[in-house]
């Protein structure tokens, strides 16, 4: 096999690190160019296709990462994932979809999409740090506008915000209609 031993140093290097790793960043560690690590990622994609692999290599948040795949996290999520982290309620994702599809935002327009109070709803999203404030809006009294997160993406295996499903046409006017 092409590459075998490159694709070993960039599997280990991948396997240590924590955070997901740009080409450029994996190359400078391990002292390859960004050619053979983008040759290294094919290889490595290609190898964790096998069903007999409990990882897979996925781009999120901009880097490469190894991350459980799909299936076998379902089942692993509970011992090894944040304990809270798959437990949002159904308030918490409605508000958290608010603010994924209509970011930058404001707590009274997330109200008026929500139709309730949105207080301890932003708090607890804001605790887990899957929002954060993102800037003021410019209107008086400069209320505080709120956005997403690495973390969001990294919690919903996401590499952008463009990734996020597209929205059918009642749901975009019922965005809208609250702006």
């Amino acid at each position: 096999m092409e590459f075998e031993k490159e694709s070993a140093l960039i599997e280990a290097i991948l396997f240590l690190e924590s955070e997901p790793m740009t080409e450029k960043s994996l190359s400078a560690v391990a002292l390859l160019s960004e050619e053979v690590v983008a040759k290294c990622i094919e290889v490595l994609k290609e190898k964790y296709k096998n069903d007999n692999s409990g990882v897979e290599l996925e781009f999120i948040t901009g880097g490469w990462a190894l991350v459980p795949k799909k299936d076998i996290w379902d089942v692993l999520k509970e011992r090894y994932g944040n304990k809270n982290e798959g437990k949002l309620s159904r308030s918490a994702m409605e508000t958290l979809s608010i603010i994924a599809y209509s970011q930058p935002i404001t707590r009274a327009e997330i109200e008026a999409i929500r139709g309730v109070s949105a207080d301890n709803m932003i708090r607890l999203l804001v605790e887990r740090n899957l929002i954060k404030e993102v800037g003021k809006k410019d209107i008086p009294g400069k209320p505080v506008q709120f956005g997403t997160t690495k973390d969001f993406l990294k919690f919903f295996r996401l590499n952008s915000i463009a990734d996020l499903p597209k929205l059918d046409q009642e749901e975009e006017e019922r965005f809208e209609l609250a702006r």
